[in-house]
């Protein structure tokens, strides 16, 4: 085997704790969830970061201790967002193929080939977890857009023609709610008539739940702030974060484009915005409302 200049050893080395790293991530998930499918796939996720490993340190020839601090972040984003969420932000976050093959190529020639052979099972390993939150994902996006374009929209014309931050935060809270169970009720029917492997009533509290959460952070800045336009200000830049978050979260874990997605979401939440803002202003002027 040719001798590794001290550049390649430590890149190697990076990549063999990061191995080892892992494995001890997807160990201590699998012994932390009782789902035997899932329990099951992450021990094969573990074993095969363990393969990775020794087939660094088959050039190395040393042991690496695993970062600890790495393990409990990645331990408790997966507890909290997912198993898949949490696996998948852990793959994307080594760039692997950018650093490591560019560096080592010429040392280790059959490096590239093997991972990549590695990877791709590990991929195929990830898409067999099952996690319910993943199966309602649909559900939770018709709540979450849903709330975004219509309430957004609806505090931009309350702001303008009710010219109060307490009663625009009362008017917003009543129309959320009310919306809220009426996208519950249609998600459920819709579930029942056409999916049949969602539950019914669970699709439906899914969508109604993203959708009550969602109002609640868009009326908050009215409850605390008594400029009426900062408020909006606010409303509008929790609903763009709130859009960030989520859409992330799905690029993350579904392997969609984040950007695209992000872009359209909230141009979409900001025009219909600027619709009602202009329709509020429009009511307040030729309806004479005073309030």
């Amino acid at each position: 085997m040719e001798t590794l200049d001290e550049e390649t050893r430590k890149v190697i080395l990076a990549a063999q704790r990061n191995e080892i790293t892992e494995h001890f991530i997807c160990k201590r998930l699998s012994q932390s969830i009782k789902d035997p499918n899932n329990k099951r796939t992450l021990k094969k996720i573990a074993g095969d970061e363990l393969k990775h490993y020794n087939f660094w340190k088959g050039y190395t020839k040393e042991d690496v201790k695993p970062d600890q601090l790495m393990i409990w972040r990645y331990f408790l984003i997966s507890r909290v967002f997912g198993i898949t969420f949490g696996i998948k932000l852990m793959e994307k976050g080594e760039d692997r193929a950018q650093v490591i093959y560019e560096r080592i190529s010429k040392s280790v020639p059959d490096a590239e080939s093997i991972v990549e052979d590695e990877d791709r099972h590990e991929k195929e390993l990830i898409e067999l977890i099952d996690e319910e939150r993943l199966r309602y994902v649909s559900s939770m996006i018709l709540g979450l857009n849903d709330a975004l374009v219509e309430l957004t929209g609806a505090l931009a014309g309350f702001t303008f023609a009710l010219q109060d931050t307490h009663l625009v935060a009362v008017t917003g809270f009543i129309t959320g709610i009310a919306a809220s169970l009426s996208m519950a009720a249609s998600e459920y029917l819709s579930t029942k008539s056409e999916d049949a492997a969602k539950n019914p009533v669970k699709a439906s509290v899914y969508t109604g739940v993203a959708y009550i959460l969602t109002v609640l952070l868009l009326i908050l800045p009215y409850m605390l702030f008594t400029n009426l336009y900062l408020c909006l200000l606010s409303a509008i830049l929790s609903a763009i974060s709130i859009v960030f978050v989520f859409t992330f979260y799905i690029s993350v874990t579904k392997d969609v484009p984040f950007i695209r997605r992000f872009i359209e979401m909230t141009s979409i939440s900001l025009a219909v915005a600027t619709l009602t803002f202009a329709i509020g202003f429009l009511v307040r002027v030729f309806l004479h409302i005073e309030v």
